[in-house]
C-alpha cells in the first residue's frame, strides 16, 4: 500500500499549457523583411549557380523511377517487370540505368574516346620503342666487347706470326750459311712494304712508337741532338728505338719517311671485318708454320691431327 501511494497520479497531474509565441513587433517585422529583401537582391556568383545546379541535379539524378505512382513503372509492372530485377530474358542486362556523365567542354561526341585511343597506342609505341632500344644497346655493347676481345686476339696473332716467320728466316739462313753467327736484323730494317701484310700494321704501328720515343729523348737529353755523341748506357734495343744505327750513330730519317707514305694492300686489309683478319692470320700460321693459334702449340706433323679445328669455338 505504502508503494502505491508514493506512485504518481496522473489523473490529477497538472499539464502546464504551452507559451504562446511573442507577437512579431513592427520593428522586428521590418528588420525581418529588410533581411528577406537583401537575400533576394543577392546575385548568385557563376560558381555558386553551379554549385546548385549541380546539387539540383544529383539529387533528381538519385530519385528512383520505381515509384508505383509513375505511370511508366504501371505500364512496365503490367508487361511482367519486377522491382530490382533486370531487363531482358537472359537476367545479364543493367539493374540500374546507365549514368548520365555530362559533357563540359566543346569537343564534338567520341572525341575523348579517340583521344584516349591515340594516348594508349603512342604509349605503347614508347614502351616498344624503349624495349627496343635496351634491346639494340644490349646487342651495341656485346658486339662492341666482341670486337675489342677480337682485336686483341688480332695483335696477339700478329705477333706470334711475326716471330714465327723470323725464327723460320733465321732457321734458314743459318742452314744455307752455317758460318755466319751473327743474328739476322729485325722486320723493322726491312722497308716496309716487304713485310707481310698480314703484321706489317704491327711494324708501323711500333715504328710510329719508336719515332715518338726518339722525340720524347730528344727533348730531354740535348746532347742526343749532336749526330756523333754515343750514349754508352744505351743498347741495341734503345739504338733501334731512337733511330740510329749501331756503328754510324745517325738518325734514320728514311723510316719516318716510310711510315708516312701510303699503302693501299695495308689499308684494304685494315678494313677488313675482324673475323676475316683473324681468321687469315690463324689460317696462315697453320699452313706455313704448322702453329695452331688456340692451342698456343706448333706441331710437328702437317696434318695438325690432335688439333681440335680452326676456330675458337672448336677449342673450347
Amino acid at each position: 500500500m505504502a508503494d502505491s501511494d508514493d506512485e504518481d497520479d496522473y489523473m490529477s497531474m497538472a499539464i502546464a499549457e504551452p507559451a504562446q509565441a511573442l507577437k512579431e513587433t513592427s520593428i522586428q517585422r521590418v528588420a525581418r523583411k529588410k533581411r528577406e529583401a537583401a537575400l533576394k537582391a543577392q546575385v548568385k556568383s557563376k560558381a555558386e549557380k553551379a554549385a546548385d545546379e549541380a546539387a539540383a541535379r544529383e539529387a533528381a539524378l538519385a530519385t528512383p523511377l520505381h515509384d508505383t505512382s509513375n505511370k511508366g513503372f504501371k505500364m512496365m509492372a503490367k508487361l511482367g517487370f519486377k522491382h530490382g530485377d533486370t531487363l531482358g530474358a537472359d537476367k545479364g542486362g543493367r539493374a540500374e540505368p546507365i549514368q548520365v556523365v555530362l559533357k563540359e567542354d566543346r569537343g564534338g561526341i567520341g572525341l575523348d574516346t579517340e583521344k584516349k585511343r591515340k594516348f594508349r597506342e603512342q604509349m605503347n609505341h614508347e614502351a616498344k620503342r624503349v624495349k627496343a632500344e635496351e634491346g639494340e644497346y644490349r646487342e651495341r655493347v656485346r658486339f662492341e666487347r666482341e670486337e675489342l676481345k677480337r682485336e686483341g686476339q688480332i695483335r696477339n696473332a700478329q705477333r706470334v706470326a711475326e716471330e714465327l716467320a723470323s725464327k723460320a728466316k733465321e732457321d734458314s739462313s743459318t742452314q744455307l750459311e752455317p758460318k755466319v753467327t751473327k743474328p739476322t736484323p729485325k722486320n723493322a730494317r726491312q722497308p716496309l712494304r716487304s713485310i707481310n701484310v698480314l703484321w706489317r700494321g704491327l711494324v708501323r704501328q711500333r715504328l710510329v712508337t719508336d719515332g715518338e720515343k726518339r722525340m720524347r729523348h730528344n727533348l730531354t737529353s740535348v746532347r742526343s741532338f749532336l749526330p756523333t755523341y754515343e750514349d754508352p748506357d744505351l743498347d741495341r734495343e734503345d739504338l733501334l728505338a731512337l733511330g740510329r744505327d749501331e756503328k754510324a750513330g745517325v738518325f734514320k730519317e728514311e723510316v719516318e719517311d716510310e711510315v708516312e707514305q701510303e699503302d693501299s694492300e695495308l689499308d684494304q686489309f685494315n678494313a677488313l671485318p675482324s673475323e676475316q683478319r683473324l681468321e687469315r692470320l690463324v689460317i696462315y700460321m697453320r699452313q706455313e708454320h704448322r702453329y695452331c693459334f688456340w692451342c698456343k702449340y706448333q706441331y710437328s706433323d702437317e696434318a695438325m691431327s690432335d688439333c681440335p679445328g680452326i676456330t675458337e669455338d672448336d677449342h673450347d
